[in-house]
């Protein structure tokens, strides 16, 4: 048979063609696949409040990756999940910077001199704005950090971080200290965000109860803070249980972390196994210390119902002692402890399990005859007051940090 060379080129061409396309839909097909794969997996139901969701969804999936690959190294025997987690958050951060062009110290105004030493052998970064005229005195600001108890610095577990905060705060009170800086000891204010805030109502409540410190925080300003591990079923802990960047689940392992326990006990805490009645350690006055059924209003109880147990087979309150110590517990504190804190600004989030923690104990506070000042932002989510920069900067978080700020430029 005879079939003409043009004809024989024009089949080939064709052939090549149908390759083409074939290969170009296989690759559109993946695509396809890959992005809703990467949608699916990014994708994380937010209340209606939430503004600029999906960026808050990105965020979120970068923590649950971190969290997820460290689990799986520790899991692997690898690496402890908490120190792999924070290796990536550094990583995290380090991109961050890279695209605000800026170096380490971003965000600090200029002039501001910044130095890493240490309070009593503590590690702190001091932040030391320019000298006033003669004469003239700063106010001073300890400001403890949050990251579950184990990000940003430390690893140890309690009672380790509480004891150096109060050798930090000791040393920073000190009459040396002060004057070094050329701090009024009227004007000191202690404060924290989240697991920082915990640290700071704890530190607050150790100092104003030592007889033998002559100079006191004059206001402690707490942050989205966690203040209780009795009771993981209050109505924000319920209502926020699965909400981005800090879900009960998270919540609870830091605080299984940071008290020493066996993470395996994670769901008998959710559960509030922990907090059955039978436990006789738990007397009627400690419940009485974080009922939200009396110290919430109706607004935040809405049609929530306690969660209560009768029996706990675990014995965890005898195995973690720490869940009844007032130092890793604040709310827990008795009025008369409270009734000798300083004043008080805690901010609080509609979106955010820890919220009810902050309500409860600003009602406690106020009870005891303390003068305490809330900020509740109803579109607000935990961590919001971090999350003020480009390219991840929130509006709620950039009201938040200006109202934290404002309260304590007409208040310290």
């Amino acid at each position: 048979s005879f079939r003409p060379a043009a004809t024989q080129c024009r089949l080939k061409l064709d052939t090549e063609a149908e390759g083409q396309r074939t290969m170009g839909l296989k690759v559109v097909v993946v695509t396809v696949l890959l992005v809703a794969a990467l949608s699916y997996y990014i994708y994380t139901p937010l209340p209606d409040a939430i503004q600029e969701p999906w960026k808050l969804m990105v965020v979120d999936a970068g923590f649950r990756t971190a969290m997820n690959l460290a689990t799986l190294k520790h899991q692997l025997g690898l690496d402890h999940y908490i120190t792999s987690v924070r290796h990536t958050l550094e990583g995290f951060d380090s991109t961050v910077v890279a695209l605000q062009g800026s170096e380490s110290t971003a965000g600090v105004v200029p002039g501001v001199k910044v130095s890493d030493i240490t309070f009593a052998r503590i590690p702190v970064r001091v932040y030391e704005p320019p000298a006033g005229g003669e004469g003239h005195l700063r106010r001073g600001l300890m400001y403890l950090h949050g990251g579950g108890w184990a990000f940003g610095s430390g690893n140890v577990h309690f009672p380790e971080p509480f004891l150096d905060c109060v050798a930090a705060a000791k040393h920073f009170l000190s009459a040396e200290v002060l004057a070094k800086y050329a701090i009024d000891p009227e004007r000191v204010a202690v404060s924290g965000d989240s697991a920082g805030g915990n640290l700071a109502a704890a530190v607050a409540q150790e100092i104003s109860t030592d007889d033998s410190m002559s100079v006191k925080f004059s206001v402690q300003a707490l942050i989205y803070p966690a203040l209780q591990a009795l009771d993981f079923n209050t109505p924000s802990y319920v209502q926020n249980h699965n909400m981005a960047i800090l879900s009960r689940q998270v919540m609870v392992q830091f605080w299984l972390q940071y008290l020493g326990a066996d993470i395996s006990v994670e769901p008998q805490l959710i559960a509030n196994n922990h907090s059955a009645m039978q436990q006789l350690a738990l007397t009627s006055e400690l419940r009485s210390r974080l009922d939200w059924t009396t110290l919430l209003t109706q607004k935040f109880k809405k049609s929530y119902t306690p969660v209560v147990v009768e029996r706990d087979s675990h014995g965890l309150l005898k195995k973690v002692p720490g869940f009844l110590d007032v130092r890793s517990s604040p709310l827990l504190a008795g009025p008369e402890v409270l009734a000798k804190c300083p004043r008080a600004y805690i901010l609080t989030c509609e979106y955010d399990v820890l919220r009810d923690d902050g309500l409860m104990y600003a009602r406690r506070l106020q009870d005891a005859g303390v003068s305490v000042a809330s900020d509740y932002y109803e579109d607000g989510f935990h961590g919001c007051l971090s999350f003020t920069s480009w390219p991840m900067d929130f509006d709620v978080g950039k009201r938040a940090l200006r109202g934290f700020v404002n309260w304590l430029q007409n208040n310290l």
